[in-house]
C-alpha cells in the first residue's frame, strides 16, 4: 500500500510539471482589482480580434509592429485605451489623444486582460490632498521642460508634447508611471504619492488660471507672450514712427 500511494504521488507530481511545461503564451499573474476570470476572458477576445496584429497573439509584441504587453501592467494599458492613443492607425507615428475606439466596459475588459499579464496596476491619486505650491514647485523640477509651466504642451526632438487640459487625475498619475512615448518614467522614489497628488493638483489648476492684471494671450507661458508682447510693441513703434515721419515732411 506504501509502495501504491508513493507511486501514485509521483505520477501525480509528473502530471503538473507536464502540465506548467506545456501551457503556451505568457503566465497570468494575479488577476487586476476587481477582474474576474471572465473579465479576463473577454479582454482577451477583444485583444485577439483588434490588437494582436501588432502586438502577437501571445502578446509579446511583433517586430516593427508593436511591443510586448507583457509586464507593461494595467496602468500603461488603461492610459493608452482611455485616451485614444491605441489603437494606432500606424505602428510608426506618435500616439495622440483621440476619442477612445473602445466603450468603458470593453477597455475595462482589455485592461484586466493585460493587467493579468503583470505589471503595475492603476495609480490611486487623490488630488484633493494635493498642495498646489508644493505642486508647481515638483511639476517645474520635473514636467516644465516639455510641457511648459502652465501645461500647454510643446515640440521635443522627435515629438510633439500634449497639453494636459483633457488628461483627467488618474491619467496624469499613468503617465507619471508609466512614461508613455518619449516620457520618461518616475518611480515612487523620484516622485513618491504625495508629490504625485501635489502635480495632479496643480495641473488641474492651470486649466482655469487667474489673469489678474493682465492678458491672458492663451495661457501659452512666458516665452510665447513675450514674443507677443514685442511684436505689438514693435508695431507701435512703427506706427509712431511713421506718424512723426509723416509730420516733419
Amino acid at each position: 500500500m506504501r509502495r501504491r500511494g508513493l507511486a501514485a504521488l509521483a505520477v501525480l507530481l509528473g502530471g503538473l510539471g507536464l502540465t506548467g511545461l506545456a501551457a503556451p503564451g505568457p503566465r497570468a499573474h494575479a488577476p487586476v482589482a476587481g477582474a474576474d476570470a471572465g473579465l479576463i476572458a473577454r479582454g482577451r477576445a477583444l485583444f485577439v480580434d483588434g490588437c494582436s496584429s501588432c502586438h502577437g497573439l501571445d502578446a509579446r509584441g511583433r517586430p516593427q509592429q508593436g511591443p510586448s504587453l507583457v509586464g507593461v501592467g494595467a496602468a500603461a494599458a488603461d492610459f493608452y485605451l482611455s485616451t485614444g492613443r491605441m489603437p494606432l492607425p500606424d505602428p510608426r507615428s506618435q500616439p495622440l489623444r483621440a476619442p477612445p475606439a473602445y466603450g468603458r466596459s470593453q477597455i475595462r475588459a482589455l485592461v484586466a486582460y493585460v493587467g493579468s499579464l503583470g505589471g503595475p496596476p492603476i495609480p490611486v491619486v487623490d488630488p484633493g490632498r494635493g498642495r498646489l505650491n508644493a505642486g508647481l514647485a515638483a511639476f517645474t523640477e520635473h514636467c516644465a521642460g516639455c510641457h511648459q509651466v502652465v501645461g500647454r504642451g510643446g515640440i521635443v526632438t522627435g515629438a510633439i508634447v500634449p497639453p494636459l487640459q483633457q488628461a483627467t487625475p488618474t491619467q496624469i498619475a499613468e503617465a507619471v508611471r508609466t512614461g508613455p512615448y518619449v516620457m520618461p518614467r518616475f518611480s515612487t522614489r523620484q516622485i513618491d504619492d504625495r508629490t504625485l497628488d501635489d502635480i495632479v493638483r496643480y495641473v488641474r489648476s492651470t486649466r482655469h488660471p487667474d489673469n489678474r492684471g493682465g492678458w491672458g494671450i492663451g495661457n501659452l507661458g512666458p516665452i510665447p507672450e513675450g514674443m507677443v508682447a514685442w511684436l505689438l510693441a514693435g508695431s507701435a513703434l512703427l506706427l509712431v514712427a511713421r506718424l512723426i515721419g509723416e509730420r516733419t515732411r
